[in-house]
């Protein structure tokens, strides 16, 4: 006899101690931690945390850890608002939601540039987490939520991202600075957790059956928000073409931590970090924009979830 699959409706387990991070571990007055980029970097794991300040805007600190869960803050931000063009006029309101992609030895940090034009996505990059340097704005206002593939596909750059749209489009590159042949991969769906709004969260991991995105989705309730996050599979040659989307989230806010805060019932992934041993995925995300927490999922049951 065949043993019947247990239904889970979340699989990305939380950290029992979460959250691993709050406001109390900073090291400067701020006014909230959340929406992390995560990297492995020689034997350390290292989150890029987005810290609000209390003029309201947000700059990048450094976390560093031995075994992924204990973080050291770095004492000072490592990147916040510039005070050179082209980053000044694009950054006034501050820098936010980085994400971290490695290319053979280089972390490419794609971020978002906040003005009074709006949202703009912008490229950095580093090779030791010591010195970060700024390159180029690299979209068009609206745009944000851009995660960047960790190679190239048909020899092009590849990354996904959400102009004003509210559906998940993909773009390409040859150098990283200018985009184009841009199209919707994915779009919200009327009714389900994901109805109003999606967008990528981590970089898209390479698995045997396709590309597996971890992205956010947002449902419109009569008391506000809430955000969920889900997966979805593309294909590995043409990520353009959608393969499976799990019909329900993988996470939601469920715990105190992340239904009460800055903003309400909120979980928002922002970088991954995959244990090959294991096949154990990390998940960091920001809990109602408030603090940094840890969840654990195994990389199949995530890929198997998009065909659920």
């Amino acid at each position: 006899m065949v043993e019947k699959k247990q239904w889970q409706q979340e699989i990305v387990k939380r950290y029992e101690k979460n959250p691993i991070i709050t406001l109390d571990d900073i090291p400067q007055a701020a006014n909230a931690v959340f929406n992390a980029a995560a990297a492995r970097y020689q034997d350390k794991y290292l989150l890029l945390l987005r810290v609000e300040g209390l003029e309201g805007k947000s700059r990048f600190f450094l976390a560093e850890s031995a075994d992924g869960i204990n973080f050291k803050i770095s004492k000072k931000p490592v990147m916040e608002w510039s005070n050179e063009e082209p980053f000044k006029t694009y950054e006034k309101r501050g820098v936010e939601d980085p994400r971290i992609t490695k290319i053979e030895d280089t972390y490419y940090i794609l971020y978002i540039a906040y003005s009074h034009s709006g949202a703009r996505i912008a490229l950095a990059y580093t090779k030791d987490f010591k010195t970060f340097k700024k390159v180029a704005i690299i979209s068009e206002p609206e745009n944000k939520d851009a995660a960047l593939f960790p190679k190239k596909i048909n020899g092009y750059f590849v990354r996904f991202d959400r102009p004003i749209h509210r559906g998940m489009w993909i773009s390409y590159s040859k150098d990283l600075i200018y985009w184009g042949n841009s199209r919707c991969v994915m779009e919200s769906r009327p009714g389900y957790w994901d109805s109003h709004r999606i967008g990528a969260c981590a970089p898209p991991i390479e698995t045997d059956r396709g590309w597996l995105e971890i992205y956010h989705g947002v449902k419109k309730t009569a008391s506000g928000s809430i955000y969920r996050l889900g997966t979805a599979l593309f294909d590995l040659k043409d990520p353009s073409k959608l393969i499976a989307r799990g019909e329900a989230p993988i996470l939601s806010p469920r715990e105190y931590y992340e239904r009460v805060g800055d903003v309400d019932n909120v979980v928002f992934c922002g970088g991954t970090i995959l244990e090959e041993k294991t096949q154990e995925v990390k998940v960091y995300y920001g809990a109602g924009d408030t603090c940094i927490c840890l969840g654990i999922a195994n990389l199949n049951h995530l890929v198997e979830r998009c065909f659920d």
